[in-house]
């Protein structure tokens, strides 16, 4: 198949999907005539039907269709065909013509979505009348879908229309409900927008521990908050110490030989004479007199 012909047909089959809701695989009803003429130009009736309708198919045929394959002789090969084909019920007690079943079959909708692959002339005027019907037959072993009909066009054309009003209708509905409501919109208030948070300094933490204050022994206490027990174990520290300092004090006065050291105050010990030493200078001093 050419390719501005293929592109052709895929728009005719997303026409009919878009706006009457055919779907795959399509359903194909096939008549007597069209079994006989792919046999006799040797045609894969299916693999040809899947090419021309852009999609996967299903072909079916129906009991009147096969009776007057059954009636022909020398119709083998196409009853052969047509046994292959899903069986479509027509409901029909007697056998009929083939025209008469697939037009009873389609009714006056074609609700069924039916695809009506047939080689009667009369068939074909008989479905353009009828909306939402895409038609093929065989034309010197090419197989041809036809255009949609005036009638097709006309019923998508209806079916817009339709559906633009009403979503008109419903778009007033609501804008004159909105109108005729009293109560005014509440509006959103917007305060004063603050400074970026990125570039605003961070607050000093206020320091957690309280305020530390110096005890009399050179100990860091917490003011206001101090235990019992830590201020008598302060005050006998502090005792301690002064009856140590006296008791220094008495030892250096009762002893002559200590001298309190003035750099560092602490005692320190005087230095003794020696006696040899005193008495030579003695006897030295009476010699010379």
């Amino acid at each position: 198949m050419r390719q501005k012909r293929a592109k052709t047909y895929r728009k005719l089959m997303s026409l009919y999907s878009m706006s009457f809701g055919f779907r795959q695989p399509y359903q194909v009803l096939v008549d007597s005539e069209v079994c006989k003429a792919s046999v006799d130009h040797k045609i894969e009736l299916v693999k040809q039907l899947g090419t021309v309708l852009q999609g996967e198919v299903k072909p079916m045929i129906t009991q009147c269709c096969i009776h007057e394959l059954y009636l022909q002789r020398g119709q083998q090969p196409a009853v052969d065909l047509a046994k292959t084909f899903e069986r479509r019920k027509c409901n029909h007690r007697e056998p009929i013509p083939g025209d008469e079943c697939l037009a009873s079959v389609v009714g006056d909708s074609n609700k069924h979505r039916y695809v009506i692959a047939t080689q009667s002339t009369p068939l074909r005027i008989k479905l353009r009348l009828i909306p939402a019907v895409p038609i093929v037959h065989i034309n010197r072993s090419v197989m041809i879908l036809e255009p949609p009909s005036d009638t097709t066009i006309r019923a998508k054309a209806l079916m817009e229309q339709k559906a633009l009003n009403s979503t008109t209708s419903t778009e007033t509905a609501l804008l004159a409900s909105l109108s005729t409501s009293t109560e005014p919109v509440p509006k959103k208030k917007r305060g004063p927008k603050g400074p970026n948070p990125l570039s605003v300094k961070k607050k000093k933490k206020p320091n957690p521990l309280p305020q530390l204050t110096k005890s009399l022994d050179g100990k860091d206490v917490s003011s206001g908050k101090q235990q019992k027990g830590e201020v008598k174990k302060s005050d006998d520290t502090h005792k301690r110490k002064r009856r140590e300092d006296n008791e220094g004090d008495e030892a250096t006065a009762g002893s002559p030989n200590i001298v309190m050291n003035d750099s560092t105050g602490s005692p320190r010990k005087r230095k003794r004479r020696r006696k040899g030493a005193s008495n030579t200078s003695d006897s030295n001093v009476i010699h010379e007199s």
